[in-house]
């Protein structure tokens, strides 16, 4: 008589090289981690789908949260890069920020679930800030292209840090806001930044002041 069929006996174990398997389970917990946050995804999860014992992913990570750090690092490099080869070649302002707001918008089509992990609010110390580090470093690679557009119009330079951060603030405010509701289209809503940030800063006033006081 024969006994009852191991359900998964009919499934080999893919075998791969340590540097595949890693590629893997990064790949795996980008995914879990962008459907269901860091605290709602389980090391059992993240072992059942990439079909591996749990070691195998304490072996590679040492847990969690380490696995978690390295999808948040190499989703922040990929959207870097991005935003360095779009702003490495000079260009007419108003270029550059059409530039800059459709890297992040092409990102959050192409790469949604990398860009949920990136906006949540990160746990782990280990990820350097997740997504305000990010914002961080874009407005510094933004702060440069303002400073030497504000000393040829007589502006104080040293406001380009604080006007590179509103500026990809509001950016990635907005892209947040795009990632569920994919309308208006991407070149519109690109356009819409643009159009306030640009003639926002053509307008700009060397020493402004607030309307309600004196």
């Amino acid at each position: 008589m024969s006994s009852p069929a191991d359900p998964g006996a009919g499934r080999p174990r893919v075998r791969m090289t340590g540097a595949q398997r890693r590629r893997q389970l990064v790949d795996v917990g980008r995914e879990l981690f962008a459907q269901r946050g860091y605290e709602a995804t389980s090391i059992e999860e993240i072992a059942a789908r990439a079909d591996v014992s749990k070691p195998v992913v304490y072996e590679h990570f040492g847990g969690k949260e380490g696995l978690y750090a390295v999808v948040v690092d190499r989703e922040m490099q990929r959207l870097l890069d991005r935003f360095s080869s779009a702003l490495s070649t000079r260009g007419h302002p108003r270029e550059l920020l059409e530039r800059a707001a459709l890297v992040l918008l092409d990102y959050i089509e192409e790469e949604a679930d990398g860009f949920r992990v990136l906006v949540r609010d990160s746990p782990v110390a280990g990820t350097d800030g997740g997504f305000s580090s990010l914002i961080s470093e874009v407005a510094s690679k933004v702060e440069h292209v303002l400073g030497d557009q504000f000393r040829l119009r007589g502006y104080d330079p040293a406001l380009a840090e604080l006007y590179s951060q509103a500026l990809v603030g509001m950016v990635a405010l907005v892209g947040q806001w795009w990632l569920d509701t994919r309308s208006p289209g991407k070149q519109e809503v690109a356009a819409h930044l643009v159009n306030l940030a640009y003639h926002g800063l053509s307008h700009l006033e060397p020493s402004p002041g607030l309307a309600g006081r004196p």
